[in-house]
Formats: structure tokens, sequence, C-alpha cells
């Protein structure tokens, strides 16, 4: 990305170096072969930062660094963003009528846990051994297909052909549910239904996997007094959000930029 290409980028006459905004780009996506759709992000990206760094001096706002890891600090740009957007930023909290509202809206996105029973065949290789893991495709591949030719043999493949420690329960993992397994294969576990074999084999960390949805139990729907503060802390976050997003707009309508485009969409 040659910089020289791109224009300069002006925030109440303050010049932006254009390494700041290749610095930035690299942090945004684009098309191949069309990096000024980076560029443009990235001069958002830093005029909104450029004005916040503008508003926090103006109204003389000093650094106060927080820790945000183990020995790992705000730099202080940062430490004076979090401030200003601290100062200027204002919003009520939801009360008990908004929250109710809100949960009674759908009901159902508020669940237990869901349990899953599953059972699988496991072609077990290091799937970074590519002349393993072809192997093993191969293997999964043809049980795949036998399984579901034939749905009622699933198990005795499993008891024949398993490298899973489960072929002698016929595959059967039992109930599983969310975080008991990689991420990967409970990813898979979520989009299938009872009583489905998954159409290709999933490969893990473990190897390739042929697996049998046996029952699922959807997690019930819980009260809203479960959930009431769950709810709560979502709709304050999105008010903040909304918030700061205006008073960025409110900043931009007022500044004088050249090389960014902060028009409200």
């Amino acid at each position: 990305m040659h910089a020289a290409l791109f224009p300069d980028l002006i925030v109440n006459g303050e010049t932006v170096p254009h390494a700041l905004v290749a610095a930035e780009a690299q942090n945004h996506s684009a098309p191949k072969g069309k990096p000024g759709i980076a560029w443009r992000k990235a001069a958002n990206a830093v005029a909104i930062r450029t004005l916040l760094l503008q508003e926090a001096r103006r109204r003389d706002l000093s650094a106060d660094p927080a820790e945000v890891g183990p020995g790992r600090f705000e730099t202080e740009e940062e430490a004076l963003i979090r401030g200003l957007l601290e100062t200027a930023v204002e919003t009520l909290r939801p009360t008990a009528e908004d929250i109710r509202a809100e949960w009674a809206r759908d009901p159902s996105r508020f669940r237990a846990p869901p349990l899953w029973e599953v059972s699988h065949i496991l072609c077990a290789c290091d799937p970074r051994d590519e002349k393993a893991r072809i192997a093993a495709q191969a293997r999964a591949l043809d049980l795949s297909k036998r399984a579901l030719d034939n749905p009622r043999s699933f198990a005795r493949l499993a008891s024949d052909h398993s490298d899973c420690g489960s072929k002698a329960n016929g595959g059967a993992l039992g109930q599983l549910g969310p975080g008991d397994t990689v991420p990967e294969f409970e990813a898979a576990l979520r989009r299938m239904a009872e009583g489905e074999i998954s159409a290709e084999p999933l490969l893990t960390r473990h190897g390739y996997h042929v697996i049998r949805m046996d029952a699922v139990a959807q997690g019930a729907v819980l009260p809203f007094e479960a959930v009431r503060l769950k709810v709560s802390d979502a709709m304050e976050k999105a008010a903040w959000a909304r918030a700061a997003r205006a008073f960025v707009d409110r900043l931009a309508a007022d500044a004088d930029i050249t090389g960014a485009d902060l028009r409200p969409v």
C-alpha cells in the first residue's frame, strides 16, 4: 500500500502522518487488489481517534492509564480517550419496566444450556501430518458413506473401526453440553438435528469424526428474574454505544476534515 497514492488526512488543521493511517490499515480488511478500501476505513478510524484526542485536550483532561492486564497499561492516548468518553457520554439506566419489556420481546433468547446425546466414529490423525490426515479422511469418508447408507449399522461401525475409547459403547459419548468438547465439534453439534448423521466427516485436532446426534434437549426458557441482570447489562452497553456514536457524530459535524468521510450512515 503506497501512502503517496492517498490524500493527506487533516483534522481541524492537524495533519496526521501517513504512517499512522498505514499502520491502522493493517487492522482493516479489503478485497484483494483494492487497498484503497482498507485505507479509507483506516483513515476514518484515525480521524475519529484524532477528533477525540483533540476534544480531550481542549477540555484539559489528563491521562491516567489504567491496567488492562497483568503488567499491561493503557497508552496515554487510550487513557485520554477513555477519560473523555467517561466524562462526555452519559446514559440513563434502564428502568425495571424497560428491562421487562426487552425480555418479553422474545423470552426464547434466554435459555439454559442445551444438552446433546452424541455418538461418533473417530479416525484419529495429527492434522499437521498431511499423509496421515489424507489417510484418515479417506477412512472417514468411507465410514460416513456406510453409516448414511445404513444408519442402523452406526454402533457396529464404531465398535469395529473407531479410534476412540467410546468404541466399547458403540461410539456413544453420552450427554454433552457447551464447553465439554473442542469448539469445532461443539459448533457441529449446534447445527445437527436429532437422529442426524453428519453429511461430511468433521476434522478436529483429534482427527476426523463421523457424528450421530442421538438426542437433543434444548435448554428451557429461563424466567425473567434469572436473566434480569444480563438483560439490563446488555441494554446499558447498547445505550452507551449509541450515545458514544452520537457524541462522535457531533464532533465530526463541527469539525473540518479532509481525507476521511465521517458522515453518519
